[in-house]
């Protein structure tokens, strides 16, 4: 990290709360006039100007000479935007099989990206995997490596940000690993542990489709099925860093043991793993996910039926969240979502069944993202970290 690198850093983490809140708002709606900035934050124009003037000077936030009036003679606007390549933040996405990692601006456009296959699922050989990313991530920088002000790394779980730990991940096998500090030790650079889901919802709420959207969730589907929700303007984490998780629903039949070691779990049912098990029990033999898929698609009894078992309950713990949290849009994503037709008519039909009165007008929206889409997000949740 180089010296105006450490500088804005500084700057940033020991803002007002008022600086804060001027900064994300130039950072997620650039450009941005004075007088919005002043609107969307509830905050007086002079303690705009307060705030941007030394970020302005740091360099973190552009403001050109006004060229336009804004609707008032006497007030020229004065746009301002962020400044992308102030900073360069890295997030790494920790797969069961591969650690994928990106580096963006402070937009989150990503400038290079990169991955290592994960051969084990011990935390010694995760670390090692994304220690490996992120040196191959700052050699392909090159100059730009000095302006790296944090990095971020999500996985999937029980993650408690504050301390770094995964209090528990069923799909890594962990329990309480203080995989962030081991990282910091590690990688020398501030990092920020996030759940996946949370992280991917922090990217949209603040560079995604989340951006004036009051509240909305992401549910994803894939070799987990996770949560993520930002109500009222703001990203839902919990007390203790635990919330949406509805693939821990108990909405299943008993007899389904989850990988958590739960009984009746969501996941349980709807989850890759548990439609591969499902399907290789009914054909007496292995099956993996693209056979299961395949034979779905050409009319397969028991892979129709798996599919539609877990859609019908993915669409239930939709409904029970919706009802619960009351968002006006669902994102569904995850690698389940390329094969979504074979859940799409009763993922909805069951969400119709249970949502309760206007909860139903709830829309639901596929949106495909990739494992580098994750990545970002976990660079998100650095930048959000570091805001804050």
């Amino acid at each position: 990290m180089d010296h105006d690198t450490a500088a804005r850093t500084t700057l940033i983490r020991t803002a007002s709360e008022a600086g804060s809140r001027v900064f994300a708002t130039i950072l997620t709606r650039s450009p941005i006039s004075r007088i919005d900035i002043a609107r969307q934050t509830g905050l007086s124009q002079a303690a705009v100007t307060k705030a941007v003037s030394p970020l302005v000077a740091a360099g973190l936030v552009d403001a050109p000479p006004a060229t336009q009036r804004d609707g008032n003679p006497g007030r020229p606007a004065a746009p301002v935007s962020i400044v992308p390549d102030a900073m360069v933040m890295l997030g790494v996405k920790v797969n069961v099989d591969e650690v994928i990692g990106v580096a963006t601006d402070l937009a989150t456009n990503v400038l290079v990206s990169e991955s290592r296959p994960l051969a084990a699922h011990d935390p010694g050989a995760a670390t090692d995997a994304i220690a490996a990313v992120v040196s191959a991530l700052e050699e392909a920088l090159g100059d730009k490596t000095d302006a790296i002000a944090g990095i971020g790394v999500s996985v999937s779980g029980d993650v408690d940000t504050s301390s770094g730990v995964v209090r528990e991940s069923a799909i890594m096998g962990w329990s309480d690993e203080p995989f962030g500090a081991d990282l910091q030790e590690r990688l020398g650079r501030p990092v920020t542990l996030e759940n996946d889901v949370h992280a991917l919802t922090v990217g949209e709420h603040w560079f995604g489709v989340g951006l004036g959207t009051e509240s909305f969730a992401i549910v994803t589907i894939g070799r987990g099925i996770g949560s993520g929700l930002h109500l009222n303007g703001q990203v839902v984490t919990g007390a203790y860093g635990v919330s949406g998780e509805i693939g821990h629903l108990p909405l299943a039949d008993p007899s389904r043991i989850c990988p958590c070691g739960r009984r009746g779990c969501v996941e349980a049912v709807a989850s890759t793993p548990a439609i591969e098990a499902s399907l290789s029990a009914a054909l007496g033999r292995d099956v993996g996910i693209d056979e299961a898929v395949q034979l779905a698609h050409a009319g397969d009894a028991a892979a129709d039926a798996a599919f539609r078992e877990a859609a019908a309950l993915v669409g239930t713990a939709i409904a029970t969240l919706v009802n619960l949290t009351g968002p006006e849009l669902v994102i569904i994503g995850g690698e389940g979502v390329a094969d979504f037709d074979l859940y799409d008519a009763t993922l909805r039909d069951a969400f119709a069944a249970h949502a309760f009165g206007a909860a139903a007008r709830c829309r639901i929206v596929v949106r495909p993202h990739t494992f580098q889409d994750w990545a970002r997000g976990a660079a998100a949740a650095a930048i959000q970290s570091l805001v804050r």
